[in-house]
């Protein structure tokens, strides 16, 4: 039998499933979007962020994760948000939401400065420590998703593809979209060699996510 390249992570034991519930049980209070480098908060904890194209599920997974309804705000307008927005994990993690990308409504001009941004924060930000590239389960990796994994593979940061709205797709269609992903991810040397499946709506993965959040170090 052989090994699938990128398999599913497996379920947390229960040590670490027990610190991630209490890492996001705790406190998790909004401290400030970010429009400019010179803005962000002191570097002083591991970070981890969020990034994902417009209408991936993002805001719905933060929330889910948190366990609060309204933390992070969906736009109906893709593009519309163009804050780094920052989320305190108690006082030894800091959660980091990305605009969402590969919105065409935004102007060319807002475009190139969010870029600018992201490229900044991504290559510059030490305590970064894990980036988690938010991929639709019913779409899989798009163009779009390849210009942020270059990307992360230019910055040296480390990135885990977790596939959302996994709720919404057939099993076939599922292993299918794995298949695809799998692909994808072994052009990219910045991979992390797990992906995570999540539903916001029915849970799935969600414990997962939480424990490698918490076991960062």
């Amino acid at each position: 039998m052989t090994s699938l390249p990128f398999p599913l992570v497996a379920e947390p034991d229960d040590p670490s499933r027990e610190r991630g519930r209490l890492l996001f049980a705790g406190p998790v209070d909004f401290v400030k979007g970010v429009v400019a480098m010179d803005g962000l908060p002191p570097a002083d904890r591991i970070e981890v962020c969020f990034a994902g194209r417009s209408n991936v599920g993002k805001s719905s997974l933060i929330n889910a994760l948190t366990g609060r309804k309204s933390l992070a705000r969906a736009s109906n307008t893709p593009g519309r948000t163009q804050e780094i927005n920052y989320f305190a994990l108690g006082a030894a993690r800091y959660l980091v939401d990305l605009p969402g990308y590969g919105y065409a409504e935004a102007p060319l001009a807002v475009v190139a400065k969010w870029q600018q941004l992201l490229k900044a924060y991504l290559s510059g930000r030490a305590t970064l420590r894990r980036a988690f590239v938010l991929i639709d389960m019913r779409h899989g990796v798009k163009a779009v998703d390849q210009e942020i994994l270059t990307l992360l593979d230019k910055s040296a940061v480390t990135f885990q593809a977790v596939l959302t709205k996994a709720d919404k797709v057939s099993r076939t269609e599922r292993d299918e979209t794995l298949a695809q992903v799998r692909g994808a991810l072994a052009k990219h040397p910045a991979a992390y060699p797990e992906i995570v499946v999540t539903s916001s709506e029915k849970g799935e993965g969600l414990e997962t996510l939480r424990a490698i959040i918490a076991g960062l170090e």
